[in-house]
């Protein structure tokens, strides 16, 4: 004859009411977190007992570990653990009234967001437990602790009391919760379904779990271990475990542990392709944010600014404070802290890996560097480490992978140069082609070539590099070093060539005056050019505006967006502005002059990149061509 065991019954405490309210009601509830909170209990019951059996050698603290135990006939899910376990007292403490001081707030601040953010973080203020009426009818907790014999049983539906009552046999050591699940929540009771919550939630948890005697979590928290210890296999198979894409190589990882003013372990990964390149998309992956190797985030967008947002990777903390809500995530201090540690880290692993491997750096620029530029305009503090990052091809061609840095090209500057030269267009080939560039050739002064819009943006953010401000060639603002004084031969020929160059030809301001007349409001002035030494002439932007490329985006952005006024400027040694000199002191020949006029007009648009009116010119070219065919003889030689 079975002998009932007596009941005490208790009445939860009023939050307790209430947060059991609020979680059987809720409608945006996430149920697999109730797993992942029973199980990191269970976690914790185990370091427990190893922590005791520290200091008590009588405590048998061996094959400590998790096991799930599914039942489908019954509806039943039984998750038990060999851990420390709990008295009477400790039952009634830990599982009829919450301790946290932080908790009644978090209550409150649930019933009024609803949002599965808030529930998805209650474990962190101790009342993970009560998730389990989420899934289940009633609830039992049977355990014994590590100091008793005997064992006790809790029991609860969740209506506002429970009851302690003793086995009818002794337990062993440890907590057993058995969920008596809702009818419509058969789903945890498949094994693959709890396979798949434990290895999104739980995969890093210290200890052993098991699901129908399979061990679940078999990838070891590589992140909390010394980085002498971890072998590049462990790191390749963590990254494959991140990403989901066995096979797949990083371009770099970085292995970081802080331990003030704050304790953080992480491991961060630079994937070896930008997906945003091919048209995927923007990113928008995270990291996985851990406490105590438990997973409370699997995509935080927060722990490293969105240049950044390429990495992939862990952030494991035990001093992390987790409030209710993304928001207030957001504002924590030290939260932001973590962020700002973790964002120096990055950014001295990329000055190394500049300084020490430039081949990788140039591989990961290649991927990366655009979504590293937006830095620049977005994170102020971090602005001039960013721009000595900033990578860009350029007209010196010993250039090393390709491209050059800032710095770089600084210490090549010449002597009493005031500024960075810069030239835009849409592809290299048609940026070398304008005829702004002639001086620099000449003179061999270095020029950055931007064939990406978003790289002028950058420059004009910065303003500045090393004391030396950026203006684009086609700038009026351009101002080019004077040459040094020499007295060898060389410099002398350079002179005499230079004094040559600087002869106007008689009748130049005549033709500057006509071509100025024909082309009228079309231009903002028409004046002899310092920058050409070979075409005739050349297109400039006014001072203080933005380069013709970027005023060509601008207009197809910005409706009713007006390009700024340009300046032709004309080189007076060009053969032809020489000839047209020549023939202006014949008046009939100044509508002649004109025509030629508003054509060189219209070959420096289309060396610019601009589009003239095409009906016009191609009657100009018409009549030149029928000049020239007049002027041929159609009797044979």
């Amino acid at each position: 004859m079975t002998v009932e065991t007596p009941k005490e019954e208790f009445v939860f405490q009023a939050e307790i009411s209430r947060l059991l309210h609020l979680l059987s009601e809720s409608l945006y509830q996430n149920r697999e977190i109730t797993i992942r909170e029973l199980v990191s209990n269970a976690s914790d019951a185990l370091d427990k007992l190893r922590h005791a059996s520290l200091t008590d050698s009588s405590i048998e603290a061996s094959d400590l570990r998790i096991t799930l135990v599914p039942n489908k006939e019954d509806n039943l899910l039984i998750i038990r653990d060999n851990g420390i376990g709990m008295t009477r007292d400790e039952l009634v403490k830990n599982l009829g009234t919450i301790a946290h001081s932080g908790s009644l707030e978090f209550i409150q601040n649930l019933q009024k967001s609803r949002n599965k953010d808030d529930v998805s973080l209650i474990g962190q203020f101790g009342v993970g437990f009560y998730s389990s009426f989420m899934l289940s009818e009633r609830v039992e907790v049977r355990t014994r602790s590590f100091t008793e014999d005997n064992g006790w049983v809790w029991e609860s539906k969740g209506d506002g009391a429970f009851t302690i009552a003793e086995p009818e046999s002794p337990l062993e050591r440890g907590t057993e919760i058995r969920l008596h699940l809702k009818k419509d929540l058969t789903e945890f009771t498949d094994a693959t379904r709890l396979k798949y919550i434990l290895k999104k939630y739980s995969t890093f948890v210290p200890h052993q779990i098991f699901v129908d005697e399979e061990h679940i979590n078999n990838q070891p928290p590589i992140w909390v271990e010394p980085k002498s210890s971890v072998t590049e296999e462990q790191y390749q198979n963590f990254y494959e475990y991140l990403v989901h894409f066995p096979g797949q190589t990083p371009t770099w990882h970085l292995h970081l542990t802080a331990d003030s003013p704050f304790q953080f372990h992480s491991i961060l990964y630079c994937p070896d392709a930008n997906l945003e390149k091919m048209g995927f998309g923007r990113t928008e992956d995270g990291l996985h944010l851990c406490a105590k190797r438990i997973l409370v985030q699997n995509n935080n967008r927060d722990l490293l600014p969105d240049y950044l947002r390429f990495l992939r990777g862990i952030v494991d903390s035990a001093d992390l404070p987790l409030n209710v809500s993304r928001e207030a995530l957001q504002d924590n201090t030290i939260f932001r802290k973590m962020k700002k540690v973790l964002t120096k880290k990055v950014l001295d692993h990329l000055d190394s890996l500049a300084t020490d491997e430039p081949e990788v750096f140039a591989k990961f620029y290649k991927e990366f560097g655009s979504t590293l530029r937006e830095g620049v305009g977005d994170d102020f503090d971090n602005r001039d480490r960013l721009a000595k990052l900033l990578r860009f091809e350029s007209t010196n061609s010993s250039a090393e992978n390709g491209s050059i840095s800032l710095a770089g090209y600084c210490e090549r500057a010449a002597e009493n140069q005031t500024q960075i030269y810069f030239a835009t267009g849409t592809d290299m080939a048609s940026v070398l082609r304008d005829p702004n560039l002639e001086v620099f050739r000449k003179r061999n002064l270095e020029v950055l070539i931007l064939t990406d819009p978003v790289d002028e943006y950058v420059l004009s953010t910065l303003q500045k590099f090393d004391d030396k401000e950026f203006v684009s060639i086609d700038s009026a603002d351009l101002l080019l070093p004077a040459k040094a004084d020499s007295d060898d031969a060389e410099s002398e020929k350079e002179d005499d060539d230079k004094k040559t160059e600087t002869e106007v030809p008689n009748g130049f301001d005549s033709v500057l005056n006509i071509i100025k007349e024909a082309l009228g409001d079309q231009i903002e002035d028409v004046r002899r050019s310092e920058r050409l030494t070979e075409s005739a002439c050349c297109l400039v932007n006014s001072k203080g505006a933005q380069s013709t490329t970027m005023q060509k985006v601008l207009q197809v952005n910005i409706p009713d967006f007006e390009m700024s006024k340009m300046i032709l400027e004309v080189n007076p040694n060009a053969a032809l502005i020489k000839r047209l000199c020549e023939i202006a002191v014949n008046g009939d020949n100044e509508a002649f002059i004109k025509t030629c006029g508003q054509q060189l007009h219209a070959n420096a648009m289309i060396m610019a990149g601009l589009a003239p009116k095409g009906g016009e010119m191609a009657n100009r070219v018409q009549e030149f061509m029928m000049e020239l065919a007049m002027q041929r003889s159609s009797i044979a030689t």
